[in-house]
């Protein structure tokens, strides 16, 4: 990392478990950040809390995460072609947080100022085949411990059928070949660690004004 003055910052890399004790003392850090990674912890609320720890005062908190409303069309069209083809449905897509969740997530590890913001993004892709094939690749696959060992190709056939027929997305005018819609949501939040130069809440009971004197009971046309 360069700074201004064209000097160095020493950097270096630690592999250690996210969901353990993090390796540093109380208060090391100035921010913390995390980038499309936090879908993978399976134990979320107490890694914020280690992040809480090992933050400084007014430190930062910054990460981006993969949200709930992520492959809901490939997901609904494998429970469809599996309770056609095998009479019952398993867990094909890894779980994720729900964007109502996050917010609540960071309070709960003491976080302050949350803020929290939603990205949905629609990709397209010739049929269901492709997007599993990219999911694999980029090592993004089911790692649920209940997930079926072996599913039917019939299944897999089946679900990307499914998906063209109720998913067709926008398919490029200088392209024959049709293409299906493939939803991918980020959960972008940041929270600060408590400092008393952050604003305060006013103390319960100390309102002068009525929340009624500000509002409008009724309209005169004229």
């Amino acid at each position: 990392v360069k700074l201004e003055g064209g000097e160095r910052c020493a950097t270096y890399r630690l592999v250690g478990d996210e969901e353990a004790v993090l390796p540093f003392p109380d208060g090391t850090f100035d921010l913390v950040m995390s980038s499309v990674a936090l879908h993978w912890v399976n134990d979320l609320p107490k890694l914020l809390l280690e992040a809480k720890r090992v933050l400084k005062p007014d430190g930062c908190l910054l990460f981006a995460m993969v949200g709930g409303s992520t492959l809901p069309e490939l997901r609904s069209s494998l429970v469809l072609a599996e309770m056609e083809r095998d009479g019952g449905v398993s867990s094909h897509v890894g779980p994720f947080v729900d964007f109502s969740d996050v917010g609540s997530l960071l309070t709960t590890a003491g976080f302050t100022l949350p803020t929290v913001d939603i990205d949905t993004l629609s990709l397209g892709f010739p049929h269901a085949f492709v997007v599993m094939e990219h999911l694999q690749r980029m090592g993004e696959g089911n790692a649920s411990l209940n997930r079926r060992k072996r599913v039917g190709v019939e299944t897999f056939l089946s679900a990307a059928c499914i998906h063209q027929e109720m998913y067709r997305g926008e398919s490029d005018p200088e392209e024959e070949e049709e293409c299906i819609e493939t939803s991918l949501q980020i959960i972008y939040a940041i929270g600060w660690t408590p400092h008393e130069s952050q604003p305060q809440p006013s103390a319960r009971g100390s309102g002068k004004a009525k929340l009624g004197e500000g509002m409008v009971t009724s309209t005169t046309k004229e």
